[in-house]
């Protein structure tokens, strides 16, 4: 109820603040597990992605922000779920496949945290491959663009930018038999951010095509 309440209410307040324009929200699949993984420049990118996803999305957030007081109850209640950056945390890998159970959609960072400029992508971590290899969820990219100059890190306030939030085509990872798991991961968490920067590209040079869709069986 929460959820459904403050969604277009942050979508308004998003639109009046950053011009906001969405992009071909129309590739999101309507049903069926769904993994959302978008570049990571801004406080503002997790709003700003599951305000203008036609789906709702679960996320995963840093364990520290679960401790500030009311905050942390309100991203909770919004369908946020503890991360430990340091290091592995098969607990909040445990939660992440759970949310993608049925029809579920989950929001997730393949860099890990924020860059420090939004069109240097980072490299990706293993793991957005794995629960993508592991859930068989179908995936999304999405580039966000003007997120990092309109609130950046070290910036106390955001400050009025034009963003754009890029929807790619969906994108399946499955695995061969036989397959070395850890570099299949790591190859798929590779790929999308290879999606990503192609949204990020096409968008600066005018176009909003992506790249195609992808049934993929790496080795």
């Amino acid at each position: 109820m929460l959820y459904r309440t403050l969604k277009p209410l942050v979508v308004v307040l998003l639109r009046l603040l950053f011009r906001l324009e969405v992009l071909h929200p129309e590739r999101v699949p309507a049903a069926g597990p769904l993994l959302v993984v978008s570049n990571h420049a801004s406080l503002l990118d997790p709003p700003l992605v599951g305000g203008v996803c036609p789906r709702r999305l679960a996320f995963l957030a840093k364990a520290e922000l679960f401790r500030i007081p009311l905050f942390g109850r309100l991203i909770h209640a919004l369908g946020a779920r503890p991360v430990r950056r340091d290091g592995a945390d098969p607990a909040a890998l445990r939660t992440a496949l759970r949310a993608l159970e049925g029809e579920g959609a989950l929001l997730v960072f393949p860099e890990g945290t924020r860059a420090e400029h939004e069109d240097r992508l980072r490299p990706a971590k293993p793991g957005a491959g794995m629960l993508a290899v592991m859930s068989g969820a179908a995936v999304v990219p999405v580039y966000v663009s003007g997120s990092g100059r309109a609130w950046p890190r070290g910036r106390r306030l955001p400050r009025p930018t034009k963003v754009r939030v890029v929807f790619g085509e969906p994108r399946y990872f499955a695995a061969p038999p036989g397959a070395d798991r850890r570099r299949l991961y790591e190859a798929a968490s590779r790929d999308m951010m290879a999606a990503i920067a192609s949204l990020r590209d096409s968008l600066a040079a005018g176009e909003t095509r992506s790249a195609p869709r992808l049934h993929a069986q790496i080795q």
